[in-house]
């Protein structure tokens, strides 16, 4: 043990008992030597080495505890903030406590102190967690879809998967959602997803059916309202991608754009947006059926404030690197390691795709949104979407029910996965 080194509090225990074997053996002049030399080594006051030496080195209990290091006004904020991001991970929610504390003062949804934002600043992560978990505010959500039937090999588009690691913005994987509820006859809705691999920028638009005058309209409302160029669209195999209309409509529209498609039954090739499908679209609207023209419109206005809240306030964490730990005899095994989280917006800032004047415009239209009046009207228009004609009975309720349930998440700081290789 090095003398340079602060002792912890069972090394200094652990010291004492060994000296004291030696104390009780020595004569007068040979214990004074023992304390000098006890209390250079320790740096502790003479008198308490030799009551530690005359006495017991048993531990005793405190007999006043700590006090406690955060009061009441921190959990109001945290709960206030957590309520507002949607109850997302410690580790995603500490960079930007200060920042959606500041939004909600700005706002008139919270009351902010110097000493408040202090204490944001200097929490934990892991005390983050035990006093979100005592003040029970874990929002659920719902379990992953299951595997779908993959779609006929279209031989003229190259398969692959996007780079983990793509830097630059513009690179989409895209899916469709059913929402046909237990049989998948007649007409029905789908939500078309587009996820951005380097930012985690989320475009979702919905559409009354898979013809592709629908299919059409619905990548023309993502398409202008993205303020980056796209420049790859990464479907699955589905026919509603890939038919000669839509094929021609994204070669003509978008100059330059590179179309891939994932290997068949291998939902890993869409990883990105095979997650959000679970998260951002099912854990909203369940598996119920929704078959009409009022329930369409008015999802894309629900879509519509899922854009500004997920774009701009949902801080997001990505895949930064990725070890592979190969043992002889064993499995190898992926250690991950994840980034600091930002929101999708931070991420675009931080690149050239976006320019300045929209990047400035976007800015603007962030700082006048109030993030907890906005969630609360996400929440309003599932409600809404629920209540209108031709939904099925306890839709709302059977929602609720399921975001009561948590499931877990391989989001983290380090996780580690087992594979095996032929």
């Amino acid at each position: 043990m090095s003398t340079e080194e602060k002792m912890t509090i069972d090394e200094r225990y652990k010291y004492f008992r060994v000296m004291k074997k030696r104390y009780k053996q020595a004569n007068k002049q040979e214990k004074g030597n023992i304390l000098n030399e006890m209390e250079a080594f320790t740096g502790q006051h003479r008198k308490g080495l030799i009551r530690r030496m005359n006495g017991s080195l048993t531990r005793q209990p405190r007999a006043k505890q700590r006090g406690s290091t955060y009061g009441p006004s921190l959990d109001d904020a945290l709960q206030a903030i957590a309520e507002t991001l949607n109850y997302i991970r410690a580790e995603r929610l500490k960079p930007y406590l200060v920042r959606t504390a500041q939004d909600l003062c700005r706002h008139g949804e919270l009351d902010v102190t110097p000493g408040l934002l202090a204490q944001l600043e200097r929490i934990s992560v892991s005390t983050i967690q035990r006093r979100l978990q005592r003040l029970a505010q874990d929002e659920p959500r719902l379990p992953r879809k299951g595997p779908e039937r993959a779609n006929q090999v279209t031989k003229d588009v190259p398969m692959k998967r996007i780079p983990w690691d793509e830097s630059q913005p513009g690179h989409f994987e895209v899916d469709s959602v059913h929402h046909c509820g237990p049989k998948a006859s007649g007409d029905y809705v789908h939500t078309v997803q587009m996820i951005d691999v380097a930012t985690g920028w989320s475009e979702r638009p919905a559409v009354l059916g898979r013809s592709y005058r629908v299919m059409e309209d619905g990548f023309k409302r993502c398409l202008a309202r993205l303020p980056f160029p796209t420049l790859e669209i990464h479907p699955d195999n589905g026919t509603e991608f890939f038919n000669q209309h839509l094929v021609r409509f994204f070669r003509e529209t978008v100059q330059g754009l590179q179309l891939s498609r994932s290997r068949p039954y291998c939902k890993n090739d869409n990883r990105n947006v095979e997650q959000k499908n679970a998260t951002l679209v099912r854990a909203f609207l369940g598996d119920h059926r929704l078959d009409t023209v009022a329930q369409t419109i008015a999802l894309n206005h629900l879509y519509d404030q899922m854009w500004l809240y997920y774009n701009f306030f949902q801080p997001v964490m990505r895949l930064k690197e990725k070890t592979f730990i190969r043992k002889e005899g064993e499995m190898t095994q992926i250690k991950r390691r994840y980034d600091v989280p930002h929101t999708p917006f931070d991420r675009l800032s931080a690149t050239v795709a976006i320019s300045d004047e929209d990047r400035d415009q976007l800015q603007s239209l962030r700082d006048q949104t109030n993030p907890r009046r906005l969630r609360q009207n996400i929440y309003q228009l599932i409600d809404d979407l629920f209540d209108l004609p031709g939904a099925t009975p306890g839709m709302t309720e059977d929602i609720y029910q399921t975001l009561s349930t948590p499931i877990s998440t391989q989001e983290g700081e380090d996780t580690l996965v087992t594979l095996s290789f032929d």
